[in-house]
């Protein structure tokens, strides 16, 4: 299977792609919240998806998902890591993980075409997924602030456009 063989590489390749993520994140103007983790949290986080990437991929439930990223969700809102922050850092990490395929440039057949559109598709799905579990995370941990902190903080996420 292509698509596996692609994942072991990412797998392989994992602490130098963490590590290049980390950086790019901690550069960008739009996770600028997120300098205030530190390096070695973001790193070590990234690190142990991608040495495990094949299991999320394609054994870890919906449930495994929601509870992971739910939590990385709560623990960014109790940060002070803005939640526009965090869902950036996690489409970042997207795109890298594509961008990262892309040079690697040993698709010359239509069924290694096929395999990586397959796990492009895969992916995607995770990473949609891992955002929207972000999202309940930061916003239940907001959530069961106190009633002062609560309220300024739900009409944050309102006006953020995250809560209907």
């Amino acid at each position: 299977m292509v698509a596996l063989r692609l994942i072991r590489l990412i797998e392989t390749h994992s602490g130098q792609i963490a590590g290049n993520v980390a950086t790019n994140i901690r550069a960008s103007r739009r996770t600028s919240n997120l300098q205030n983790v530190p390096e070695s949290e973001m790193v070590a986080g990234m690190q142990e998806l991608l040495q495990h990437l094949s299991e999320w991929l394609l054994t870890k439930t919906d449930t495994d998902i929601q509870n992971r990223y739910r939590e990385i969700g709560a623990r960014r809102a109790g940060q002070g890591i803005a939640l526009a922050d965090s869902c950036w850092a996690v489409t970042m990490t997207k795109e890298y993980l594509w961008e990262f395929l892309q040079k690697q440039g040993f698709l010359c057949s239509a069924i290694e075409i096929y395999g990586e559109m397959e796990l492009l598709r895969l992916l995607g799905q995770f990473f949609d997924r891992a955002l929207c579990y972000v999202v309940e995370g930061y916003k239940q941990s907001r959530c069961s602030q106190p009633l002062g902190q609560t309220r300024n903080k739900n009409r944050e996420l309102n006006l953020a456009g995250f809560v209907p």
